[in-house]
């Protein structure tokens, strides 16, 4: 059995998709038995985009090189810009991805295609996809216009091209049930995993990291995208109501690049949370994460809205202390291990803080069992499962074949 597996999202930094696809594809390789798993784009190409992110010009360079066509050399002569090399080279790149994409997906002799990130490519081929959330159809204000856009224009499309759908969670299976009218027997749950590296690390290593990345000692941590959806100006909110002296001891570092729309919390950001003992330190790599967990008094996760909610499940496999919203894939994941706060409630997500940074108890009580809640979540049960999915969908393919 050939199986083609589109890892396209992991491309740039990778967030929660991209950390999906990244990680199952290790996992079906390492348990893929009889099954070969290819991935698209093919190595070559993976590496000549890699290669091009590495070495093209800085993006305020490309920016500048886009407003002047001609510059001047030292005698005042018009020298060629490097744009038009730069747009050849960007044409010629774009064109070989085309070719290389319509030769895997039409006609190519794969028994299956699965796409790990919501909407698959056009294709001839059996086609499963993993739905991770419905929060563009459900909650557009959430996302950019050209995001909504794209989701209306190909959706439809997606929903009659795929003959079978992975939900990461319970909840989000059966939204796409509800919600998208999906059968149910077209839609497996296979929960997301944690990466094999998210355990709790010895004291001293943790306090050295942390030396070395210029962090304090001791603070509380989010980790996600800012922007509405993740309801991080509320958790601002929340966080500038503690006491001064709480807040020096314990800053908030707000682990995620910004997001879209996240105006009106950058906003607050500068205008208060900033001076208030809150920390926004942008993308942060995988291994320096790890890190992060270990040494956080707790994880402060208060989404809307989520599909799985993968920040919660690691914070439990390093053995720390969560404090989330009541969001149902939330409450899903952690289980008993975490307290719950509406995601409303801002005086209530205080409280939780104020708590958990001076009831020791508390603090030892949250994080009882975490590390055993989060071995359920595993990439290779992940993989296995999502394996399971692609031979009963082979077989089905087959028999249906024969009986044609």
């Amino acid at each position: 059995m050939r199986v083609i597996y589109n890892r396209t999202s992991a491309w740039e930094a990778k967030t929660g998709v991209g950390h999906y696809a990244t990680q199952l594809y290790r996992g079906l390789r390492r348990h893929a038995g009889e099954v070969r798993i290819d991935c698209y784009p093919n190595p070559w190409i993976w590496m000549a985009r890699r290669a091009w992110e590495r070495f093209r010009p800085p993006h305020k360079q490309m920016i500048d090189v886009r407003r002047h066509d001609l510059r001047q050399d030292s005698a005042g002569s018009p020298v060629p810009s490097p744009r038009m090399p730069l747009a050849r080279l960007r044409r010629w790149g774009r064109g070989l991805l085309e070719r290389h994409r319509e030769a895997t997906f039409f006609g190519s002799g794969y028994d299956l295609y699965h796409e790990p990130n919501f909407i698959p490519e056009p294709s001839d081929l059996l086609t499963l996809s993993t739905l991770h959330d419905l929060s563009v159809l459900l909650h557009p204000e959430w996302h950019p216009a050209e995001r909504n856009d794209w989701y209306q224009e190909n959706f439809q499309r997606a929903l009659a091209q795929c003959r079978h759908f992975l939900a990461v969670s319970d909840f989000t299976r059966q939204q796409v049930i509800r919600v998208l009218g999906v059968a149910p027997e077209r839609v497996t749950r296979v929960h997301n995993g944690c990466r094999p590296e998210c355990r709790p690390l010895p004291a001293a290593t943790v306090a050295r990291r942390l030396r070395q990345l210029q962090l304090p000692y001791q603070y509380l941590l989010f980790v996600g995208t800012v922007e509405p959806r993740k309801n991080v100006l509320r958790l601002l909110q929340a966080y500038c109501g503690l006491p001064g002296p709480v807040r020096d001891r314990w800053p908030l570092l707000l682990a995620g690049p910004w997001g879209w729309n996240a105006g009106p919390i950058a906003d607050y950001y500068d205008r208060q949370a900033r001076q208030g003992g809150v920390r926004h330190l942008g993308y942060v790599r995988d291994d320096d994460l790890v890190v992060l967990y270990n040494g956080a008094r707790a994880l402060v996760y208060p989404s809307l809205y989520e599909g799985f909610g993968l920040p919660v499940a690691e914070m439990l496999a390093c053995g720390g202390a969560v404090i989330a919203s009541t969001a149902d894939a939330l409450r899903e994941v952690a289980g008993g291990c975490a307290h719950y706060v509406e995601p409303e409630d801002v005086d209530g997500l205080r409280d939780a803080i104020l708590r958990v940074v001076t009831d020791d108890d508390w603090h030892r009580e949250l994080r009882h069992g975490a590390v055993e809640r989060a071995g359920l979540f595993t990439w290779g049960r992940a993989a296995r499962e999502t394996l399971d999915v692609y031979r009963r969908l082979r077989g089905g393919a087959s028999h249906r074949a024969k009986a044609a």
